[in-house]
């Protein structure tokens, strides 16, 4: 079966666009952040921002060696959300969900149909992103649950808190409001993510 053909491909062009769109998102969360005095948190979400262009790059690339000639235009008819407002915690929620959407739904079912259809490395790329979607979940559950709860900057034992602007260190229970070295705010201290997330 020729790829640009096949199921496979209208699969590439959608996680394509899947991609791009979360990407964008992603840039609004961490532009919120940023905006917000959350320095730390923005440039974690920056490096998903870059996960997901990377994501993109790699469908896209599967898409362009589907035909030696140009590809004029890929109609592409799925639904992608648009759920995200202009509350930064409400959007690391449902950033975790529609990151678990991608991982136990929709691309579980392209890498299926990219194997019945013998597209082997396709259904192996998909299920590659697979595993980064649901790492970029469990993060943004992370951070929501930190965000929510108050345990973003503050932990009942003792942990080493670093700022991100000049990395003075210090071990509390409670990061400080402003950095006693370079008086850079709460925001710009590193945050704990926990193993595994």
């Amino acid at each position: 079966m020729e790829l640009i053909k096949s199921k496979t491909f209208e699969n590439l062009a959608r996680a394509y666009a899947g991609e791009c769109q979360a990407r964008v998102r992603y840039e609004f969360i961490e532009y919120g952040a940023r905006n917000e005095g959350y320095t730390a948190l923005s440039e974690i979400i920056d490096k998903v921002v870059y996960n997901e262009f990377n994501h993109a790059r790699m469908f896209y690339t599967f898409i362009q060696k589907a035909s030696p000639k140009t590809i004029e235009n890929i109609n592409v008819n799925a639904g992608y959300p648009f759920k995200e407002k202009w509350n930064l915690l409400e959007n690391l929620k449902l950033a975790a969900e529609d990151e678990k959407i991608e991982a136990e739904k929709l691309y579980p079912e392209f890498a299926r149909v990219a194997r019945e259809e013998g597209f082997t490395e396709i259904a192996e790329l998909f299920e590659d992103v697979i595993q980064v979607e649901n790492c970029h979940r469990m993060l943004f559950e992370q951070l929501h649950c930190q965000m929510k709860n108050g345990t973003m900057y503050k932990r009942k034992k003792p942990i080493k808190w670093k700022c991100a602007s000049c990395g003075y260190e210090a071990t509390a229970t409670e990061a400080w409001k402003e950095c006693p070295l370079c008086k850079a705010p709460q925001g710009a201290v590193m945050l704990h993510i926990e193993d595994g997330n």
